[in-house]
């Protein structure tokens, strides 16, 4: 049978798939064209159907950390295979992978994971803490911010109602009313709508669950000192926090965004943390922890319920621990600098051209607003110029450099892009700096 191209790709999937993709960011609806279908990867680099080779910046969302396709990381994942691909029943390195999470997120003195439950998928993970949380507390509201990003379970598919404490709406279809309404979703970086919402419900409010950083708004990262204040206003009035990290966990630091935030920020201690992408190195993998009195809540020693037959899959596991071994301080310096490099020739790239923009950046996670400057919440990233993505995009994409399908999305880098791969991406820089200049809106 002959190779396929990507567009014979994309009209054959759409016959057996919705959309034609699995996860629908895939499908490229905010920039258009059609979606490449990758077959191979290694380090920096990405080939598509058609033979094509890209530099990556989309690093399967995150978990990439070293690059595509690391040798040790594979070889670990083989040798796990070759033993057994899930066996239904506990394995060693299940414990060893919730120790080495255990020692790795921690600070100033304070290590704040202490057990730790193993999950398949980041939706699965916040799912859980929020049940979790409500269980612990005996009470049903949960305050999330508008967009921030925590999967797709549906209680997280709401949007804001007409007022501050107004329960929210549905956002998706076949999201019951009646759930959408156990959410408040208040404007991020208001730490003025939170007082308000806890002086009116607080005795309601089971948890407060926030990204680190925000990343699915573009990034969009938390006002100095606002992570640190919500968890004060949170504990005041019995309620816990979540702090999301299934994007920035191990990714922008050894210990996540929670880690680098105390550098030059208060000390706050989360409830609870979830964790994905990193931690599974390529694999379906995520995590829950925090307090042990809290995780205890979880079955079988609690009431809680959560179980799940790929839960700890070895495989899995063996891809997070051999990623998580060697994301060394060494690797998150390379990140640190491939991504200041990178940003500022973009930055430098539009500037040329007399684009208007901000870098927005949440330690070595970064991305775009075509805006005068800086949002602080959902609202205001989303009055941008995105209009002016798309031919940017696909500026890059001809120019041989893979980027996320959407302004909304961060941009990831490894540890394998290094010089060489970092010239590469800056030589496709000018035509799609003069791309986005000459779009037009819609």
């Amino acid at each position: 049978m002959a190779a396929m191209s990507n567009d014979d790709l994309f009209t054959r999937a759409k016959l057996s798939i919705p959309g034609g993709v699995n996860s629908p960011v895939r499908a490229f609806g905010s920039v258009g064209g059609t979606p490449r279908f990758l077959v191979k990867a290694s380090g920096a680099m990405v080939t598509d159907a058609d033979g094509t080779e890209y530099v990556d910046l989309v690093g399967s969302w995150g978990p990439a950390i070293l690059g595509h396709a690391h040798r040790d990381v594979v070889r670990a994942v083989q040798d796990a295979a070759a033993r057994g691909l899930s066996f239904g029943a506990s394995t060693p390195a299940e414990t060893e992978l919730a120790e080495l999470v255990k020692e790795r997120v921690s600070a100033l003195g304070v290590s704040p994971i202490e057990k730790l439950r193993l999950v398949s998928t980041g939706t699965e993970a916040t799912m859980t803490a929020i049940r979790l949380a409500r269980g612990f507390t005996g009470r049903d509201l949960l305050v999330k911010f508008a967009g921030h990003y925590h999967g797709h379970s549906d209680g997280l598919l709401a949007e804001a109602g007409s007022g501050l404490a107004t329960l929210a709406m549905p956002a998706s279809a076949g999201v019951p009313a009646a759930i959408a309404a156990q959410t408040l979703v208040l404007p991020y970086n208001d730490l003025d709508a939170l007082r308000a919402v806890f002086a009116e419900r607080g005795d309601q409010i089971a948890a407060v669950i926030t990204e680190a950083a925000a990343a699915n708004m573009g990034v969009l990262a938390p006002d100095r000192g606002f992570n640190a204040a919500l968890h004060e206003l949170a504990h005041e009035h019995g309620a816990l926090v979540i702090l999301d990290e299934v994007l920035t966990g191990f990714r922008v630091s050894s210990s996540g965004y929670w880690g680098l935030s105390l550098a030059d920020g208060p000390l706050y201690t989360p409830d609870l943390f979830t964790f994905g992408k990193v931690i599974g190195g390529g694999m379906p993998l995520a995590a829950l922890g925090g307090r042990a009195d809290i995780m205890d809540y979880l079955a079988p020693q609690g009431p809680v319920y959560q179980a799940g037959t790929l839960s700890g899959n070895p495989v899995a596991v063996a891809a997070g621990l051999a990623t998580l071994e060697r994301a060394t301080p060494a690797v998150y310096e390379r990140l640190d600098e491939a991504s200041a490099v990178l940003s500022e020739a973009v930055s430098d790239a539009l500037s040329r051209e007399g684009v208007a923009h901000v870098v927005q950046r949440a330690g070595n996670l970064f991305s775009f607003v075509f805006a005068e400057e800086r949002p602080r919440n959902y609202a205001e990233a989303q009055a941008q110029e995105s209009w002016r993505y798309a031919p940017f995009f696909h500026a890059m994409l001809h120019g041989g450099v893979s980027l996320p399908p959407s302004v909304f999305e961060a941009w990831f880098v490894s540890a394998a892009h290094d010089e060489r791969i970092l010239s590469r991406i800056i030589e496709a820089l000018p035509a799609a700096a003069r791309a986005a200049a000459s779009a037009k809106p819609a």
